[in-house]
Parts: C-alpha cells; structure tokens; sequence
C-alpha cells in the first residue's frame, strides 16, 4: 500500500471522525446536563463529562407530566403513520411507475413541484380540511395529512422502476392480475425501500410537534414531542428537567433506528443505484 493510498485513507475517517463530533454533541451535551446536578451548564468552554450525576431529572419529568401517557400516543400516532403512509404511497407510485396513462407525467410534476414547499404551508389548508371532516382533536386529524409525501412516493417509484419488466410480463402470461403482481411479486422485492420509508417515516412522526400541537385540543392526548413543552412552562428555569426530558423523547426513536440501519442503508443503496 503506497502512501497516497493511507494518506486518502487516514484524511478519509478523518472527515468522517469530524462530522460525526459534529453530529453527536449535541446529543450528549444535552444527555451530560441531564444527568448532572452540579456545575454550570453555560460555561465556556462547555462541560463535556457529567458532575454530580444523578437520574433526579428524569425522576421529576415522571413526577410531573403524564410521560408514560405520551409515550402511548407517539406510539399510536407513528404506527398509524407509518402503515398508513406504506399503503398509499406504494399505491401511488405503482401505476405511476409500471402503467401508461394519460397525464401520467403531469400528474408527477405535480408531486415534483409540491416539494418546494414548506410543510408549514399547508397547516392551514389541512387544519380546514380536518375541521369541515370533523376531525380536530383526533387522532386521525394527525395522521391523516402526514401519510402521503412526494418523498415517499418518489422514492417508491424508483424501488418498482428497478423491478424486471421481464417478471412482470411473466406472471401477467400466467394469469395473474395487476392487484396480485403489486402484492405478491413486487412489494415483496421492494421490502428495503418499504424499510427506508417507513424508518424515515417513523422518525418524522415521533419528532413532529407543530401539527399535533395545532390539532390536539387536550394536552392528555398529546403525543410525547408535544406534551414534553409543557416542562418550559413547568420549569422555565429548570434547563436540567428540560433536557431530561428531551432525552426520554430522542432516546427510543435512536434506539430503534440503531437496530434498523440495515434495512434502511439497503434501501437508501438501491435508491441511489
């Protein structure tokens, strides 16, 4: 190995090493002050080890708001998300991707032309439409306009794009339907994409606070992202409580994206491809 080849290689993980500080500490500044109970927390240069560590924070989160209670309905609302959005999205993108129609390509720089826009663009529109379907403080009136991206279906597109024409007019010469030929010989060849979707999707749901914020009339029925505000309130002076709390959002969305990488990293491979 000549040494242009480990100079690349060493000024390589060198970038990587630097953006992944980069991105990590935020997280743990916010998981040191959490769990510390002595030092200042705005010196600089900042603290980057815990003083005095103690779960006293994460005990009064629980002591104060219903977090459990919010756990329940980030749970619900992501689930339902997620499902939701793997159905209509793979619904959409299939003809668009595997059958001719007139207006076919309108109909995508449509899609195309929606991603420009901010998504707060669309609350007001969307808290109308859930009002005139009376649907404002439920759950149903946080899902529902979350469950179809041009993301999503742009990226399922592709995923049935990649798919062999040559099995596909296989099986209809057998006599299978386009309705079997989606569900049992294309979904199940797509499942990394489904994946990627899905993991981006559940990401977005847990995270997102604006929207159920602006359609949940009671706070008991917040989701997690939401109901944990209420700490800015209850302890405005309290930065520790706080980010205690935001540890306990953050921490099972990362957990589950850790065991999940795989497919997502799959999928995201075949997009790029």
């Amino acid at each position: 190995m000549n040494h242009h080849k480990i100079f690349r290689i060493v000024s390589q993980y060198l970038v990587l090493g630097v953006i992944a500080v980069i991105c990590v500490f935020p997280f743990w500044w916010t998981f040191v002050v959490a769990v510390s109970t002595k030092g200042n927390m705005f010196e600089f240069p900042p603290t980057f080890w815990p003083q005095g560590v103690s779960l006293d924070n994460f005990i009064e989160v629980f002591r104060v708001i219903p977090i459990l209670a919010f756990y329940k309905n980030s749970l619900l609302i992501t689930v339902a998300t997620v499902l939701g959005k793997l159905v209509i999205c793979s619904l959409a993108a299939y003809p668009l991707s595997r059958m001719e129609f007139r207006g076919s390509k309108l109909i995508l720089g449509i899609i195309l032309a929606t991603m420009i826009l901010p998504s707060e663009v669309n609350f007001l529109v969307n808290f109308i439409s859930m009002t005139k379907l009376g649907l404002v403080d439920t759950y149903t009136g946080v899902v529902l306009p979350n469950v179809v991206t041009a993301v999503s279906i742009l990226l399922l597109k592709q995923a049935f794009d990649e798919v062999p024409q040559d099995l596909l007019d296989a099986a209809r010469v057998d006599g299978a339907t386009e309705w079997t030929i989606f569900y049992r010989i294309v979904l199940p060849l797509i499942t990394p994409w489904l994946a990627t979707v899905g993991i981006l999707t559940a990401v977005e749901a847990w995270n997102e606070y604006i929207w159920p914020s602006i359609i949940i009339a009671k706070p008991e029925d917040f989701p997690l992202s939401a109901g944990v505000l209420y700490l800015r309130g209850t302890y405005g002076s309290s930065t520790r409580v706080i980010a205690a709390g935001t540890i306990l959002t953050v921490a099972p969305i990362l957990v589950a994206f850790l065991f999940t990488q795989r497919f997502f990293m799959r999928g995201m491979d075949g997009a790029v491809k």
